[in-house]
């Protein structure tokens, strides 16, 4: 199951696993193809616990059905590249001034978030 893209052909990109070989690690390019895709992580999670196959979302959308054993990871040492931004953006409507509530928000999102997800918790 896939998140479709740009790309015409639908495939995951991963890097393996650090330190199992003294080369640079070359990136691995897997064609993804099956009868189920949606641009949507949380659908394919849930198609996933469904059982309707593998699915790579982020581990925001995972982290509750790993911890319940509803999904199981998969690949958990490589290293998805360019699935999913590495970067959160906070969206507000255009202003010539950022109110300070925002500012503060913004702020609070930056330190609360700074460690990222871990799903293993």
């Amino acid at each position: 199951m896939h998140y479709p893209r740009a790309q015409d052909t639908p495939a995951w990109h991963f890097l393996p696993p650090e330190g199992r070989r003294k080369a640079p690690r070359q990136r691995i390019t897997v064609p993804v193809s099956g009868p189920f895709c949606a641009n949507n992580s949380e659908a394919l999670r849930d198609a996933a616990i469904a059982g309707l196959g593998i699915a790579l979302v982020p581990d925001f959308s995972a982290q509750a059905a790993l911890r319940s054993g509803q999904l199981v990871e998969v690949l958990e040492d490589w290293a998805s590249v360019g699935s999913f931004s590495p970067q959160i953006y906070a969206i507000r409507p255009y202003a010539s001034h950022v109110p300070r509530a925002v500012s503060a928000f913004v702020a609070w999102l930056r330190g609360a978030l700074a460690e990222g997800f871990d799903a293993r918790a």
